[in-house]
């Protein structure tokens, strides 16, 4: 290989560097230890993996040819195989090389393996779809990488990514004690209640910026590319099942938060319970889907959800947009407290019992605590509400988390 078959990937490679803007970044990016060998990124499509890797290599190999971006999609891969441009970039004085959606490669974790160790000095770090597993089948990698998931915009980092306001992250617990006082200095900032309106609306994914008014036609395709070319890259998927995937997703749109009759929805499907499990699960894995159970009491509950939800508000404003303000107030508070890395579970009295320990009630400003009124440690995460007291805690500030 010489170097004029090559000079597009490292002229596309500077060019998407260069062009990437460093004035936000996300909260996983001062996390990373990117000294690792082998990194791997994982998280739903469009969430802002690429332009994560992108500002690392702007700061770090600024005006270098030392470091390489390759998407994995690219059209130059369909006649080439990767290891050729490996190995001229390493051979070339490349150190570091960056793989952007990863799962494009159909062997990944064995191309992943034999870079590691064929090239001991080569620094690498992947992005991939947050289904992406691990498997000893293709190579065990656990011993070698460094792995990092990355969930879309919460409602703390909208907030800087608009220049409304910027704080750190405030752990649960701190929030628990200290909302009422966290809120009166926080609302003396910013409008809070506007901007978490139009948050819920399309503040998860950080492209709405790039054109708010096709937002919901950019959301749109995102999900069909999730179903159809995501989904088969990874999983073990013909056409019809794809299909039976994407008429799942519309019927729980519909209906979510879904306490499913099982068999009823395969029903629906035309399909088992075998193959129905395995599409919900991989909806779940894609980050359109999150499935609830109650504390687990026998290995039955691992396979059959207690309720489904949505995965975030902005997908039901897209795909549900009908759906009842109760129901994006729970997805909402569901989705922030777990991709603030919490344990979110449904417990007997309550919506959501949280790393086992604290009980949840979530409504309007107007919600009294009679469902979980003689319930330690259980609190109000309440709706058109400012600043809060006692057991009572805007749902907002539950966006803060991370």
């Amino acid at each position: 290989m010489d170097s004029q078959e090559v000079t597009g990937i490292y002229r596309t490679s500077s060019r998407k560097v260069e062009s990437t803007r460093l004035d936000f970044k996300r909260f996983l990016y001062s996390t990373i230890n990117w000294s690792n060998r082998l990194i791997g990124i994982k998280g739903p499509k469009g969430v802002g993996k690429t332009t994560l890797i992108l500002q690392h290599m702007k700061e770090a190999f600024a005006g270098s040819t030392n470091a390489l971006y390759v998407s994995m999609d690219n059209l130059w891969l369909a006649t080439h195989p990767i290891q050729e441009l490996v190995e001229y970039h390493y051979t070339h004085g490349g150190t570091h090389i960056f793989l952007d959606e990863i799962h494009r490669y159909g062997q990944w974790q064995t191309l992943l393996k034999n870079l590691y160790d064929d090239y001991p000095d080569l620094y690498i770090v992947y992005t991939g779809s947050s289904m992406l597993q691990l498997s000893r089948a293709g190579g065990d990698l656990s011993r070698r990488l460094r792995e990092y998931t990355l969930p879309g915009l919460s409602f703390r980092e909208y907030l800087a990514f608009e220049g409304l306001v910027s704080i750190d992250a405030i752990p649960l617990e701190s929030l628990l004690h200290d909302h009422t006082s966290l809120a009166t200095d926080f609302v003396a900032l910013v409008k809070i209640l506007p901007a978490f309106e139009q948050y819920q609306k399309y503040g998860y994914f950080p492209f709405y910026k790039e054109d708010p008014e096709g937002f919901d036609q950019r959301l749109q395709e995102v999900v069909n590319q999730i179903i159809y070319r995501d989904l088969p890259a990874i999983e073990d998927m013909e056409y019809n099942t794809l299909q039976k995937a994407e008429r799942l997703l519309m019927i729980l749109s519909a209906q979510v938060p879904y306490t499913p009759k099982m068999t009823q929805l395969y029903s629906e499907l035309q399909t088992n319970r075998e193959q129905g499990l395995k599409i919900l699960s991989a909806l779940e894995r894609a980050g359109l889907l999150r499935l609830m159970h109650r504390p687990l009491r026998s290995l039955k509950q691992l396979a059959s959800p207690d309720k489904i939800f949505l995965d975030n508000p902005n997908l039901m404003n897209v795909l549900a947009p009908h759906t009842e303000i109760g129901n994006i107030r729970e997805t909402f508070f569901l989705n922030q407290v777990a991709s603030g890395g919490h344990r979110v579970e449904l417990p007997h009295s309550g919506d959501f019992l949280v790393d086992g320990q604290w009980i949840f009630e979530v409504g309007g400003a107007r919600k009294s605590f009679e469902q979980i009124k003689d319930l330690p440690d259980s609190y109000l995460a309440v709706d058109d509400t400012e600043i809060g007291v006692h057991g009572r805690i805007p749902l907002w500030m539950f966006g803060l988390l991370y």
